[in-house]
């Protein structure tokens, strides 16, 4: 298989998009534009915390976000695939404007650029756009017109997914992958957006115990709250199966996956309560767990229940085995947060 392919991957800087770029090196792959905002980094500032996650990562350049397509019609490369990861992902920022110009309007570019040139593409979308769930959780796109997501992120990633299913120009093959609650190495810069298991080890840390938000609603118990938790490495692996697929490479012997959106979570929904039992447990110290009330800015837009229906994506032949909730919180504690390290 060569190895020489020419790969974007935007949001490369990210916590989801840095892990990326580390599992295609993994696999051989150092031909990479990575595309996201590198800004000057103030001594000890985020941006510092977050060029981090490219440390020893091998890639062909880095081009500013808002610099790509500048970039591309001046050096016309010759690009094999694009994985758009980048995202304005904070759920907290009401100014549906912002959501807008990075979420959707740009993902557009990205999506004419793949149709000009006859590039393949995948996509994130999100979890976020199945707001309080009344439709369920199954990535069916007849729902998608009528998902009622519950913030500005959810909506603009609502939005660009129904532009475009609507597009009779297309990549030559493209996905959307809806990701659920993801968690791992490399989020260390996201501060309020970073998982729960990063806030929970941070917390037990420094005080020895996790507060957890109290349920504001009667049929959940403090927390019971349920979510599909989603490690990192499988996000990646999906993500490169899926390259595989639309370049036929690899081992591959079915037929290639209808260009559509699919759920990426694990199909197992587990409580916060649980999740935070596995930080403790790969710690070796009994749980200690205090419950506080969730925040007013968010409590109206908080999901308590979300689980992926994933008999789409194993429909077209994926098999691999998801990270079990206790297998990827242990993996992320003992081999990332103790020693601080980066994948």
């Amino acid at each position: 298989m060569s190895k020489d392919l020419n790969i974007i991957v935007t949001g490369a800087a990210g916590f989801i998009g840095s892990y990326m770029v580390g599992y295609l090196n993994s696999k051989g792959y150092e031909n990479l534009i990575l595309v996201d905002e590198f800004p000057a980094r103030p001594a000890g500032g985020d941006e510092e915390e977050k060029d981090l996650n490219l440390h020893h990562k091998k890639y062909r350049v880095r081009v500013e976000r808002d610099n790509l397509f500048e970039w591309l019609n001046k050096e016309n490369p010759s690009i094999d695939f694009v994985f758009h990861l980048g995202a304005r992902t904070d759920t907290t920022e009401f100014d549906y404007s912002i959501h807008e110009r990075l979420n959707v309007e740009y993902s557009k570019k990205i999506w004419e650029y793949c149709t000009q040139k006859y590039v393949p593409l995948v996509y994130a979308s999100s979890a976020a756009t199945y707001g309080g769930g009344e439709f369920g959780y199954k990535d069916d796109h007849a729902i998608i017109e009528k998902l009622q997501p519950l913030n500005a992120y959810g909506i603009s990633k609502n939005e660009f997914d129904k532009w475009a299913l609507k597009q009779t120009r297309q990549p030559p093959g493209w996905t959307g992958l809806k990701f659920f609650n993801v968690y791992g190495p490399n989020e260390y810069h996201k501060g309020r957006m970073a998982s729960v298991v990063l806030h929970a080890f941070h917390q037990i840390q420094t005080t020895g115990k996790v507060k957890l938000f109290r349920s504001h609603k009667p049929e959940f118990r403090d927390g019971e709250q349920l979510r599909d938790f989603i490690y990192v490495d499988d996000i990646a692996a999906v993500c490169y199966w899926m390259m595989e697929y639309m370049l036929g490479i690899g081992d591959l012997v079915i037929t290639c996956p209808e260009s559509m959106i699919y759920n990426l979570g694990t199909g197992k929904a587990r409580s916060f309560k649980d999740l935070v039992n596995a930080i403790f447990s790969s710690l070796d110290l009994e749980p200690n767990i205090e419950f506080i009330d969730t925040p007013e800015d968010i409590r109206d837009k908080y999901q308590y229940f979300t689980e992926a229906d994933m008999s789409k994506l194993r429909e077209t032949g994926y098999k691999k085995a998801f990270y079990s909730l206790e297998k990827g919180v242990k993996t992320y504690v003992r081999n990332f947060l103790v020693e601080k390290k980066y994948y």
